[in-house]
């Protein structure tokens, strides 16, 4: 009997029994630190990251301050060259700008602080929204507020910034110049609307480096909406850096001023902000056809110092192309008159129209 007491009893071991919930106490002691050198490692990856996407977005913008200037430049001596001139340097653009850094502006006898504040605001928008643009990187820090609407609204703050300063001088030409310049958007803002649009549909997003990565990794081939709205862009962008056939830069006949016009009376430093904001905005439009129409050769954020320079290799050769098409469009083409230009601007808002009501039909949502 003692043999089968003993049988039926708990066998105990040398080690004592492990009480119950203990297992549990010790997994749950060990989570919160799982959890702590998780959180430091997606910190310490989201800080690496975070760097060259910094990085990238302050040497952007080093760039576009340099080669704005030089980007006017380069369209006007190119142009010249096409009409069989000689033409200026291209780096005359910063030789004035930097001899009328150097003067005092002279204000107008009535005008107000509008004419004070009116260059600065409308070189910061103007920036800003050129910053959001891609250049030579994808992914840099200003990228999720790189949206096509934003970029819209700067520069119509720009524009809005530049008539108030035509307007508020007093002269007759300033005013008839803010008054053309407000009737061309007028038509050009909802056909630049509408293009946006149709990137969208194509897209999915108005990100401009979702836009990019999109229709690059798309299919091959022209597509008639995507085309009609590369069309409305280019027509918009042309009305709103004043180029042919819409306005004539650096006209001399003041009746047929648009936007020279409104900078008769600003001189000096005043001057030189807007002679930098109209060559930034120049570089922004051209920067954002290179970044929708073509998408390739752009680097990564974290590609490094190589893919860097191999993606502003890309950028540079971009933005020549592009220069030497507006040189030669401009060197073939004549000014149209103030009355035909609502007729130009209201085809481009058509051509966009066209482009949303085809994918519309395309996607059976008409």
């Amino acid at each position: 009997m003692g043999a089968a007491g003993g049988g039926g009893g708990t066998a105990r071991g040398p080690w004592p029994a492990a009480r119950p919930g203990a297992g549990l106490r010790h997994a749950g002691a060990a989570a919160p630190a799982a959890g702590a050198a998780a959180r430091g490692n997606a910190g310490r990856a989201g800080a690496v990251t975070l760097f060259p996407a910094i990085l990238t977005q302050l040497l952007h913008a080093a760039l576009l301050v340099a080669l704005a200037p030089l980007l006017v430049g380069l369209v006007r001596w190119l142009k010249a060259r096409l009409l069989g001139r000689r033409g200026a340097h291209p780096l005359q653009p910063w030789r004035d700008l930097r001899k009328l850094l150097r003067k005092q502006p002279v204000l107008a006898e009535g005008a107000s602080p509008v004419s004070v504040a009116a260059p600065y605001v409308a070189l910061a928008a103007t920036l800003a929204a050129a910053l959001m643009v891609p250049g030579f990187a994808r992914g840099m820090a200003l990228a999720p507020m790189g949206d096509l609407i934003l970029v819209g609204g700067l520069l119509a703050v720009a524009r809005c910034a530049l008539a108030l300063a035509g307007m508020d001088a007093g002269t007759a030409l300033g005013g008839l110049g803010a008054a053309r310049a407000m009737g061309f958007a007028s038509l050009a803002e909802p056909a630049f609307l509408l293009a946006v649009m149709v990137l969208a549909m194509l897209a999915g997003t108005t990100n401009l480096d979702g836009i990019g990565a999109a229709l690059g990794e798309g299919p091959a081939g022209l597509r008639l909406p995507l085309g009609l709205a590369l069309l409305a862009l280019l027509a918009v962008a042309l009305a709103g850096n004043g180029r042919l056939p819409v306005d004539s830069p650096g006209t001399t006949l003041e009746p047929a001023m648009v936007q020279e016009a409104m900078l008769l009376e600003a001189s000096g430093r005043h001057l030189a902000l807007w002679e930098m904001q109209a060559a930034l905005r120049l570089a922004l439009w051209l920067s954002l056809l290179a970044a929708v129409f073509l998408p390739f050769g752009t680097a990564p954020a974290d590609a490094g110092p190589l893919g860097w320079l191999l993606g502003l290799a890309a950028w540079g050769l971009k933005l020549g192309l592009l220069a030497l098409a507006l040189a030669a469009f401009e060197a073939a083409a004549a000014r149209m008159r103030v009355l035909r230009v609502p007729e130009f601007l209201g085809a481009a808002l058509l051509l966009a129209l066209l482009g949303v009501v085809l994918l519309f039909l395309s996607n059976g949502l008409a």
